[in-house]
């Protein structure tokens, strides 16, 4: 299966006997990056293909290679019926249901399903990698549904789905987003289908490709969110007239997580030299320190940084793993293993859902108190232009409230869960692929709210004029203010809330502080 006229693509990463790196898989997921196989992949998918080739041969029954499956793997299967048994394993196993997977998710498990194979632990034929590889290349995206995968034995149903698309079955999406049955995309680019060879179908679906892809994202993901969570709080310290004394890093050093002098370091940079903190730094000041939310966000986001450290480590190994069942070893042996269980990765999964919540509880509650004349220092309630006759930003927190309530939800763990399938031959599962689901909720949820946190602290920041603040913040405050404008009368809220979170995803609200005071940690 190979491209005849070749897409145009920007650029194309090698996948080879090595693993891809989190970056790659961002560039090919994200990005539209192609691929390519190294001949050293090549030359050791064909030798191992060559064994697999001899044990189909052997008359003695080798699991995967001339039998059925999971608890059907019994059944000694005749060579004459090996190519209907890996065609009916991937139609059968394409049971996906519900709302089509995103794109990017979809292309991140391809590729590494591709590196896996790459490795020549499957023992696939070459032409079969390729044919991954053609499909990423060309930007056709099998079509994966939300629901059908335990975490064990793969992720069975999206892999399943994707293994169709290469046979010419089930439906794609084309670089252009047309829904196409998967023979007419493949036809257009000049693709032939594949006919899958004994271990084929097994191989295809056998891994953790669908809850890695989705870790290594929100691992990319939350490097960034963290560091905006550490602008937010910096911006809410400035405009609640808040001490930056407690960022010392003498002071986080006597407790020396690596996270919370990363956070510290990033807060105290971005309030250096604020006229606004300096107003109040003096002995007039009576308050004697803030609140939680305010004095402890190092804290917090710093244990969150280590956590996504720690899933990050994780993830590392996953992608140096070639997961399979049977797989053919170094020295030619085929075994069956259990390396296609998904724990390690369901539970950093459930690691970051919590942290994710976790940051968008603080970021909330210092929300809420630049909404309150109790606790905002002088400033109008809810920051409003005309109290009474305007709300201000008084429901923009309780949509914060809202997905925060929701991100408490998605924190519960999916890893804890099982549920036997396979006729109790495979009787514990990880459920990773729903961790990886509800993650990519809690991270859209996550950037939402510290976009209405940066949206009330810059309206915050405002009021306080003619007192300016830090060039970080404010560099913040300018880059946010070219699309939502400042304090005044009550205006239709929704579309600036989108605004600021579109800003706040894109990285331009990151970006615009690092202009002014350097690269953050």
């Amino acid at each position: 299966m190979t491209l005849t006229a070749p897409p145009a693509v920007t650029q194309v990463i090698d996948v080879g006997l090595g693993p891809v790196s989190i970056q790659d898989v961002v560039d090919v997921a994200r990005h539209g990056h192609g691929v390519n196989l190294t001949a050293e992949a090549r030359a050791e998918m064909a030798r191992t293909r060559r064994r697999i080739e001899d044990l189909a041969a052997d008359p003695r029954p080798v699991y995967g290679v001339s039998t059925g499956f999971g608890a059907l793997a019994t059944r000694h299967i005749p060579p004459h019926l090996r190519t209907q048994l890996q065609r009916s394993l991937i139609r059968s196993h394409a049971a996906g249901s519900g709302p089509e997977v995103e794109r990017e998710v979809v292309r991140a498990l391809m590729l590494l399903r591709l590196s896996t194979l790459a490795t020549g632990r499957t023992g696939v034929r070459v032409e079969v990698a390729q044919a991954y590889a053609d499909l990423l290349t060309a930007g056709i995206t099998p079509v994966v549904h939300e629901y059908g995968s335990l975490g064990c034995s793969g992720d069975l149903a999206p892999l399943a789905h994707i293994a169709l698309a290469v046979t010419g079955e089930g439906t794609v999406r084309t670089a252009d987003g047309r829904l196409l049955d998967s023979a007419d995309a493949l036809a257009e680019h000049g693709l032939t289908p594949v006919v899958l060879a004994e271990k084929e179908g097994l191989a295809l679906i056998n891994g953790t490709d669908g809850m890695l892809g989705q870790l290594a994202l929100a691992v990319t993901d939350l490097d960034h969110l963290l560091k905006l969570a550490d602008i937010a709080a910096a911006m809410s310290v400035e405009g609640l007239l808040g001490t930056d004394r407690v960022f010392a890093a003498d002071l986080q050093a006597l407790r020396p997580h690596p996270g919370q002098a990363a956070a510290a370091a990033n807060m105290a940079r971005l309030l250096a030299d604020s006229p606004i903190v300096a107003s109040h730094a003096g002995p007039e000041d009576t308050r004697v320190q803030d609140a939680y939310s305010l004095r402890c966000a190092p804290q917090v986001a710093g244990g969150a940084r280590d956590t996504v450290e720690h899933a990050r480590t994780v993830a590392h190994r996953e992608l140096a793993s070639a997961v399979d069942n049977p797989v053919v070893t170094l020295d030619g042996r085929v075994e069956s293993n259990g390396n296609f269980h998904g724990a390690p990765v369901a539970y950093v999964l459930d690691f970051l859902a919590i942290v994710a919540a976790d940051v968008a509880s603080i970021s909330e509650r210092r929300t809420d108190r630049f909404l309150d004349v109790a606790r905002n220092h002088g400033l109008p309630p809810f920051l409003a232009d005309d109290p009474g006759v305007d709300s201000g930003l008084m429901i923009a927190q309780y949509t914060q409230a809202a997905i925060v309530s929701e991100l408490k939800r998605l924190a519960a763990p999916a890893s804890v869960d099982s549920i036997p399938s396979s006729a109790m031959q495979e009787d514990h599962v990880s459920m990773g692929w729903s961790g990886a689901r509800k993650l990519r909720r809690a991270v859209d949820g996550l950037t939402r709210v510290l976009s209405i946190e940066i949206l009330t602290a810059a309206r915050g920041i405002d009021l306080r004029s003619p007192l300016l603040p830090a060039a970080g913040t404010g560099a913040v405050v300018r880059a946010l203010r070219e699309m939502v404008p400042g304090p005044g009368t009550d205006r239709f809220l929704a579309p600036e809330i989108e605004q600021a979170a579109a800003l706040a995803a894109s990285g331009a609200l990151v970006a615009a502080a690092e202009t002014a005071i350097g690269a953050l940690q």
